[in-house]
């Protein structure tokens, strides 16, 4: 007679927390800025300013937009605040940096929002393996917040995860 498989993870009360369920809908953006740059190095702040009225910035709706400048060029703060108050009213959200930094960006406003009162004196385990740009300082981030509540915090799969904090 054979005996019965049970999912011994499923009857457990370990939670899981995987955080490319968060992953927000919209289509992410680098918008290089040289190109508005004299020689790609030189702001000029007229020519500048004519280049951010001209351009066709509802092409960027519900996106995420991250801004950056690939040369050497010294760009001050307020060219990008111009190009970020254009990109108000189309953009999900626009922030000076790489695209890692604008996923960065987005996860810690959802980790700092998460209410993780279900995970009070439980054991967690944090998924890593992720098909979407999950960054990983969301993965530290959610550690951080989790510390404090959790039973204890693993990193991984329930089959092989990582212990990395257990509450004495």
């Amino acid at each position: 007679m054979k005996e019965e498989i049970i999912n011994r993870v499923a009857n457990s009360k370990l939670k899981v927390i995987d955080l490319e369920d968060y992953y927000p809908d919209g289509k992410r953006f680098s918008f290089d800025i040289k190109d508005w740059l004299l020689e790609g190095l030189v702001l000029r702040e007229k020519d500048f300013r004519v280049s951010v009225a001209e351009h066709d910035w509802s092409q960027y709706k519900d996106c995420y937009l991250a801004l950056y400048c690939s040369t050497d060029a010294i760009v001050p703060d307020w060219a990008y605040m111009l190009i970020s108050i254009q990109l108000q009213e189309y953009s999900k959200l626009t922030v000076i940096g790489t695209l890692e930094e604008l996923e960065s960006i987005i996860y810690t406003s959802i980790i700092s929002e998460l209410d993780l009162t279900l995970y009070k004196d439980m054991p967690v385990i944090i998924k890593g393996c992720s098909h979407k740009p999950v960054p990983a300082n969301a993965l530290v981030l959610l550690s951080q917040r989790l510390k404090p509540i959790a039973k204890s915090i693993m990193f991984g799969e329930a089959c092989s995860s990582v212990p990395l904090f257990k509450r004495k």
